[in-house]
């Protein structure tokens, strides 16, 4: 039973930063990718966004809204995925998820669809407030 826990969320003023953990148990083999998902306030399952991702080679794309702030990263040895945040900002308030691919590698230009990932974690809050 694969896990994807996440960790890390609270609140944080604007300009601030923040790293998030997800923490992945429970499989074996390898993640082809992993990612970053988030889903502001008031939005539903359909306003989910992709924020960034990884794949085993190390390639990472990013949203066009969190370019230059945010950077992904992976420890394989403790098969953790990260995310830094910096310079936060209201509009990325959220709640973030970490998905992760187990099947062979799509392609990373698949990275932003959800259905390019096989489980999902349960989400951790972040607040940015003014």
């Amino acid at each position: 039973q694969v896990q994807l826990v996440e960790s890390g969320g609270g609140s944080v003023q604007v300009g601030g930063s923040m790293t998030l953990s997800c923490a992945a148990s429970g499989y074996s083999g390898i993640m082809s990718m992993m990612g970053w998902f988030r889903q502001a306030p008031g939005k539903g399952r359909e306003g989910r966004e992709a924020v960034t991702a990884i794949d085993s080679a190390g390639t990472t794309r990013y949203a066009n809204s969190v370019k230059g702030r945010f950077t992904i990263s992976q420890d394989n040895t403790n098969k953790t995925l990260y995310l830094q945040m910096n310079n936060l900002k209201p509009e990325d308030t959220a709640m973030y998820y970490c998905a992760a691919r187990f099947k062979p590698s799509a392609g990373i230009w698949w990275w932003s669809l959800e259905t390019t990932y096989d489980d999902w974690g349960q989400g951790t809050q972040v607040t940015v407030s003014s």
